[in-house]
């Protein structure tokens, strides 16, 4: 599970801000929103972020979902530079390195991990683990100027001279030292639990609009997930959905059709290999079931609405998370759906879910009307500085005189007095040289 995330300088995020999964005190909700992976460490499973569009919301999800693909996706040749920006709004930010800082729980070994970069090269990072004392993993520091990564190992972790070696060889000035892990031939049972932390507790982002439903009707073929319970997610939302059907079709191609597709659609060659091989194009189309009386209509998924889709892929991730462990970042929780369904979907996951975690945005206020199954400190809020840069801060930061047991969250957002709201002008245009008879 994830404890805390910080970054600095990057998109609209200057100065260091931290993003907390630690609990207070508060016993509220114990039950529903509370997990203990260690001795003495509350986590919550839940974090929303509010504020007005451009404050920096998705810009911290987004550094979330980079700091993963350094890890997972590591660049492939020394000439690869990074993309992303850094603060771009003074000359000083634009210069300066962007720093990453990371601690999770991972099969209740506790691990700290920090990376510095810029643009072409991984300038500093570190990995601590704590069983139960804190012991360094490795330190890496990056000659900038010879382009050469140099790395120290800690003296507690059991890695052999050869292991050492290889890695060094591997770890581009671009890479992490985890990333060349990943494509090394080596054995540290460290970074194998952090590697798998990353890639299978760590999952991408989710936009808005992100198409999931290829993802979950795989999972549902897959039998990593019962369709059923999917279509009994749906019935409790009342979209009186009482099936699912996947049916496919395939259609042969040549090699002037592959050619073709493969400049409008970015194919692995494993799968160009694959489709060469096979000499045809798999389609799968999803289908859902409306019962009405007695009388039963199928529909595929794109003659349905917006909000049918985005709930259909919605309860498959769900069901997914509900039988494994993952961390989801989603941007605009509420997009295409009613109120009612956002509220559904957080107390279905609030219910359910076991070590799994969301952090999400959302401009849904009157969420925050639901005192009674919200904790405050769950609740982010982003907003701008004087100089454009994104502050982020927590409701339970807010001191009992504003903030009280018995105040209306949603009234003290709605009116300002937490901040993280649009200022907005009048919105009066004189029109007095304007025509106003018709011609």
């Amino acid at each position: 599970m994830i404890i805390n995330f910080s970054v600095e300088n990057f998109r609209s995020i200057k100065e260091k801000i931290t993003l907390s999964f630690e609990a207070t005190k508060s016993n509220d909700l114990e039950e529903y929103y509370i997990r203990q992976p260690k001795e003495n460490l509350r986590l919550l499973k839940l974090g929303l972020i509010y504020g007005p569009n451009a404050s920096g919301k998705t810009n911290i999800l987004l550094a979330l979902d980079f700091l993963r693909r350094l890890v997972v996706k590591p660049l492939n040749k020394k000439t690869d530079s990074f993309e992303f920006e850094p603060f771009l709004f003074d000359k000083i930010s634009r210069t300066e390195n962007t720093k990453f800082t990371l601690e999770f729980i991972q099969n209740k070994i506790k691990y700290f991990y920090q990376v510095e970069l810029n643009k072409n090269a991984i300038v500093n990072e570190t990995l601590f683990f704590f069983n139960p004392n804190k012991a360094l993993v490795y330190k890496r520091t990056t000659n900038l100027e010879k382009q050469l990564a140099i790395i120290n190992f800690g003296p507690k972790i059991k890695i052999s001279k050869e292991s050492k070696a290889i890695l060094i060889g591997n770890t581009l000035w671009n890479n992490t030292v985890l990333g060349s892990y990943l494509k090394s031939n080596v054995e540290s049972f460290e970074m194998k639990e952090v590697v798998n932390w990353f890639n299978e507790y760590f999952r991408p982002i989710i936009k808005p609009k992100t198409s999931l439903y290829p993802f979950v009707s795989n999972l549902i073929e897959k039998h990593e997930i019962e369709k059923e319970h999917i279509v009994e997610i749906l019935k409790k939302a009342d979209f009186g959905i009482s099936d699912i059907q996947i049916k496919k079709e395939s259609f042969p191609v040549n090699q002037k059709d592959m050619d073709k597709l493969a400049k409008l659609v970015p194919i692995t060659d494993e799968k160009y290999d694959e489709l060469r091989k096979n000499g045809k194009i798999d389609f799968k189309e999803i289908y859902l079931q409306h019962s009405l009386g007695t009388k039963k209509y199928l529909l595929s998924l794109e003659e349905e609405s917006a909000g049918t889709k985005r709930y259909y892929e919605l309860s498959g991730i769900l069901s997914w998370i509900f039988r494994e462990n993952h961390l989801l970042a989603i941007d605009e929780l509420e997009a295409s759906l009613h109120p009612d369904l956002v509220k559904h979907f957080l107390l279905t996951f609030l219910v359910n879910a076991s070590n799994s975690q969301i952090i999400a945005t959302t401009h849904f206020r009157e969420l925050l009307m639901e005192k009674n199954i919200l904790r405050n400190d769950v609740i982010w809020f982003t907003e701008h500085k004087e100089d454009g840069s994104t502050d982020l801060f927590s409701l339970s930061d807010f001191k009992s005189s504003i903030v009280r047991n018995t105040s209306s969250i949603y009234n003290a957002y709605k009116i300002g007095k937490l901040g993280a709201t649009p200022d907005l002008k009048d919105y009066y245009f004189g029109l007095e040289n304007a025509e106003t008879e018709t011609p």
